[in-house]
This record gives structure tokens, sequence and C-alpha cells, in this order.
């Protein structure tokens, strides 16, 4: 057990970074240096001598400490630095073969020695087997040490600055400690409570989870002269935006990005005045938004006293996003205990029994080769640990590194995207749910095909239509491809909400119709499809159709729209096909639905129409209000207009 000595004072956004006593609780009385507004401007000319001397005291405690270098490694030259920063990595004596990574990131004018001396994560990582990284900035945007959450180089994904850095120091502990990329969480205090939150925006398909102590919302600083909290909008209390327009700045960091996002915990003292209590409110607006959840929380509970925690969960009832009031702190967080819920919000708090790799896997045998995929099998691997086999990483030999070109939760898996006429030589190795990894399976060779032969691709599938949508599904049929050696089959594509989105394969037919499961309700999606002939080429895509699942059966009846027509800058709606799902008849309905930002209703007919910005309300008229239980319908229908370009169609419809 490493004794909690050291004390980093933070002279930016941070600002304080709140010390930690010998037991783990917060020492009273340490300096706040950042106030704000009038405060501010008194202190300006005593921040200086204030800050060396806290300064001077965090390095007369630190470097008298031998507890600083036990254990704590410093890496240099770990990848491509942009933010000139520093890593610091702690690995616990015990960990799994394949140990989850948690990024621990200090407050400003801190460290990353000084955040592993006066935080818990060290002593948790100890306990449950996890490496932590600890960054040091040194960035400076009015004051030093501060992580960049302000430029718009660190504002998007790959753009430079301190989150490539981190992303770096990731890769590296990947590398050379083995940690798992499947379970890398991101955490930190004030100016590192930000970047986690930055960190999560930016890189989503990087991270599991993170926990933001006393941080802001993603591009809540809108540049280094918004940082200073004097002149700062961000944290001078008056920050209010939408939870669209907050949402909306987190899908922007990654354009395209559909996949899974990281789940969010958030932090913050309610008498906090140097990084307001009012920005966890938006923080919570962001990141529930992001995941389409309610702003009100599905529970709420008292962990601890003091502690009001609200969370907010989806349809099957895992916790997306989970908010901690503190009653009555301030710029202190976190205190003794905190760190662990942190972890236990990642799900690290199952102590590393399991030390037993999986038995290695057979031989694996290529089959289906083409010019650009081949699928491999082999005989599956045995759990020896009891933490059950979780499933298996392929890999290419390549030389000195080994990249890992393939994932699978089975013993068989179909490699795409490969080059023609390229010899591979690929490996297999288990993991188990503790993370170890088993040996290398013997290797397997196998040469793609060369392109020569046939090289023109199926015509493009038409007439692509969707029909028969319920709440959790849809068919799909078209129009058959023609190709000179025969279609092998089609790739069914599938893109969520009505504009943006990357689509992706989630199926795949022999024959020209298709039906769609496990769609979540009263949600847009777009399809496309394309075909395959036998010597892998692929055709263009078809047309794309878009659908909206059923839902908002609030009452006793649903609501399914259909596009007529759409042009540059407008779109008719017709008919909004409304069903009573019900066993008895209703005899009026209420329908609502959500116009995209921007456009306009022009028109409606068959329902009274009222508008409430972006929310629209359609009631039954006098003709169609009542109708017969099971499958009794009516409709109505509207036009809109949008700006030229914007191709987004109203959604969330519901029905009541």
């Amino acid at each position: 057990m490493r004794t909690k000595r050291s004390l980093t004072v933070d002279c930016g956004p941070s600002i304080v970074q709140r010390p930690m006593s010998i037991r783990g609780g917060p020492i009273r009385g340490a300096p706040r240096i950042w106030r704000g507004g009038a405060r501010m401007r008194r202190l300006t000319t005593v921040l200086a001598g204030a800050c060396a001397a806290a300064l001077f005291a965090v390095m007369t405690v630190v470097l008298g400490s031998p507890a600083v270098a036990a254990g704590l490694v410093e890496v240099t030259g770990f990848g491509n630095n942009p933010g000139n920063m520093r890593m610091h990595v702690y690995a616990p004596d015990s960990h799994p073969a394949s140990p989850a990574i948690v990024v621990a990131m200090h407050g400003c004018g801190g460290s990353g020695p000084g955040f592993y001396q006066s935080s818990e994560f060290a002593s948790l990582a100890d306990r449950y087997g996890f490496i932590v990284i600890y960054p040091t900035a040194t960035q400076s945007a009015g004051f030093g040490n501060c992580f960049d959450t302000w430029s718009d180089a660190a504002k998007q994904r790959g753009g430079g600055s301190d989150p490539v850095s981190i992303i770096s120091m990731i890769d590296y502990a990947e590398r050379n400690y083995q940690g798992d990329p499947n379970r890398v969480y991101a955490t930190g205090s004030s100016s590192g409570g930000m970047m986690t939150q930055h960190m999560l925006a930016v890189y989503p398909d990087v991270f599991k989870a993170g926990a933001s102590f006393m941080g802001v919302p993603f591009n809540c600083f809108a540049g280094a002269s918004d940082y200073p909290p004097g002149s700062s909008r961000c944290t001078g209390g008056r920050m209010d935006r939408t939870p669209q327009q907050w949402g909306d700045a987190v899908r922007q960091a990654y354009p395209g990005y559909s996949g899974p996002r990281p789940r969010m915990q958030l932090w913050h003292g309610t008498g906090d005045t140097l990084v307001p209590y009012s920005l966890l409110r938006e923080s919570v607006e962001q990141w529930t938004n992001v995941f389409g959840l309610s702003q009100t929380p599905t529970s709420t509970d008292t962990p601890q006293a003091n502690w009001n925690r609200s969370r907010y969960a989806n349809s099957s009832g895992t916790v997306q996003v989970e908010a901690y009031s503190i009653q009555g702190a301030g710029h202190v967080l976190p205190q003794s205990g905190m760190a662990l819920h942190a972890i236990e919000f990642f799900g690290l708090t199952t102590s590393p029994t399991d030390t037993t790799p999986p038995t290695t896997p057979g031989t694996p045998v290529a089959s289906n080769v083409t010019a650009a995929s081949a699928t491999l099998t082999w005989t599956a691997s045995m759990d020896q640990g009891g933490s059950g086999l979780a499933g298996y990483n392929v890999y290419r030999e390549q030389g000195a590194t080994d990249p890992q070109i393939g994932q699978s939760t089975t013993a068989s898996i179909t490699l795409t995207g490969l080059s023609a006429n390229t010899q591979y030589q690929v490996y297999v190795r288990a993991r188990d749910g503790a993370g170890n990894l088993s040996g290398n399976s013997a290797p397997a060779t196998f040469t793609t095909a060369a392109t020569g032969g046939d090289t023109a691709p199926p015509t493009a599938p038409a007439g692509l239509t969707a029909s028969g949508t319920t709440t959790t599904g849809t068919s799909l049929t078209w129009t058959a491809s023609t190709d000179d050696t025969g279609v092998t089959g089609y790739d069914i594509l599938r893109a969520p909400g009505a504009t943006g989105g990357t689509f992706t394969q989630v199926g795949t037919s022999a024959t020209t119709s298709f039906t769609d499961t496990g769609l979540t309700a009263n949600t847009t999606y777009r399809y496309q499809v394309r075909a395959r002939d036998a010597a892998g080429n692929v055709s263009p895509v078809s047309n794309t159709v878009q659908i909206t699942t059923q839902g908002g059966t609030t009452g006793a009846c649903s609501a399914t729209p259909t596009v007529q027509s759409q042009w540059g800058n407008g779109y008719v709606i017709q008919p909004v096909t409304i069903t009573n799902t019900s066993t008895s008849t209703i005899t009026s309905w209420t329908v609502t639905f959500t116009l995209p930002a921007g456009h306009t209703l022009t028109g409606s007919w068959n329902a009274t129409i009222t508008t409430s910005g972006q929310t629209v309300t359609a009631r039954s008229v006098s003709h169609n209000g009542t109708l017969a239980p099971g499958a009794g319908t009516a409709s109505f229908g509207f036009q809109a207009s949008r700006p030229n370009g914007n191709t987004a169609l109203p959604s969330g419809y519901t029905c009541a």
C-alpha cells in the first residue's frame, strides 16, 4: 500500500487539484486560484506568487517521497507526440496477461506523477490488476500544464495536439504491456475531467467508458482566448446550449461514426464556483443526447451521504450516463472513495483471479479465397481458468510487429479488404474473459486471387423498397443484378438516421429480399444493397431507401410515415398512416414528430397541425378520428421546405 503524501496545485481551469491526506481524505484549506470575474481580476497580481509558492511546496513533498519512483515508470519515445506531452505508466506487480488500461489525467498546473500520488487509481490498480497511464500536459492557454480542449486541432479526430499524443500512449501500452484494446478507459480531474469528455467525443471507438470529475462538455471552449476563467464564456456561468446542440458537437467530432459510444460518468460539487456546478447539467444534456436518451433520469439514489446520483439507462436497462452531485463540495474532486466508484462504473472491480490462458487454437484452414477475402476456420480452444472463452484474435505475420487483422467470437472468420495476388501468413490466439491470451496457433498461408480474370463487377441492384416495417424490423426487396459470371449474393448495408452516419454491412442474401430485425422502435434507418460475383467483384450500391420503425404507442396507435416525393429544398410526406393497435375503438389520435433543424412546415392536410420550435403535433379531424380495433387506419400528410443540400427527413413519430 502506497502512502499518499503529495500535493498538486492547479493554476488553470482545474485550478486546484485538491490534495489527498495520508488516508485519502481531502486536505482542507488549500488555496483556490481561479475564481473568475472581479475576484479573478483582484487575484491577477498575486497569481504568479501564489502558484509559485504552492508548486514549491509540491516539489518539496514529491521529491522527498520515495513512493513516486515505486513502480511508476516514465516512457519516452512512445510515438507521435504533437502535444509535447510526458508519459508515465503504473503496472501493478499482479495483472492479467491482457490488462485493462485506464488513462488518468491531472488538473492544470499538475503532472502525471502528481496525480499518481494524490489520487487512488494506482492503489486500485494493485487490487484489480489494470494498467494506469498518467499523461503530463504541457500546453498553455493562460495557465500552464493544461490539457488542450480548446484548439481546432484537438477537436477533430486525428487533428493533432494532446488527443493524438494520448492515443499514442494507449497504443504504446497495448504493444508493450499487452493492454486490452477492448478495455480502455479515461478519467481525470478538472482539466483532466474536461479532457476525459473530450477524448470520448473525438475517439469513441478507442474508449469503453469515462469518468469526468469537475469537467465541462466537449467543445465548451471556443478557443484559447475562451479558456482563462476571467473571460471564459464556457466556465463563466452563462453557458447554455440545447441537448441537440451539445450532441451535434460530439457527432461532428468524428463524422460518419456509427459504432457504439463509450458510457459516461460525471462528477461535480454543488459548491464549485471555479468550474460552475451548472456545467454538470450541460454535460448530462450532451451525453444523454448522444445516446438518444431522455434528460429525465431513469433512477436516482444516494450511494453515500451527500452523494446524489442520477442514472440514465437505455431500453434494455444498461446505464449509459450517470451523474453525481456532491452536496456542498467545491473544486475538490475526486475525494476518497470516488475513484472506486469510477472503476466500478468501468466494470473493473472483479479481482483478476484467472491468470491461466486458454488452450492454443488449432491450425487455421483457409477456404473461399478470392482477390479480396478469405475464410479461416480452426479447432476451438478451451478455457482453463474459469472466466470463460471470450473469442479469438487473428494476426498477420509481418516482421517485428504482427498486426491484428480480425477478431471473432467463434472458431471461424471471413477476412475482407485483402490485397489481390498477395501471400498472407496468419495465426490465431484465443482470449478469455479475464483478458488472458493463448499461445499462437500454427500459421496458415494462402495467396489471394489475381484480378486478371473476371474484373467486371455486377450491375447495381435497382428498385430497392421497404415494406412491412414494424417496431423492430423491416422487409427489403430489389431487382436482381446481372453479371457475366453470375451473381453469388447481395450485401445489405444500413446507416443510422436520416442523414450522416456510415453504411455498414448488416447481412447477406442469396435472393433479392432480406428482412432486417433487431431494430429500435421509433428510429430512422437508411438501407442500400450491393451485389457480389464469384470472383469477389462488388457492384455499385443500389438506390437508398429510408424507413422509420413504428413506436410511440403511448396510447393505442402507431404512426408510419411514407416519403411521397422530395427535391432539393423540400419534400412531401404522404401518407402518415395511423393504425389502431388496440382491441377497442379509439375516437381520436395525436401524432408528434420532429422536423430537422432549418426545416419549415409549409402545408398539411387531414389533420390539425400545431408547431413548437421543430416539434410538430398533428391531431385527428372529425372524419378520421374514429378507428376500429385491431386494424383500423387513417392518414394525413404534410409538406415542408428545407435548405438546399440538407437531405434529412423528420423523425421521432409517436402516436397516442
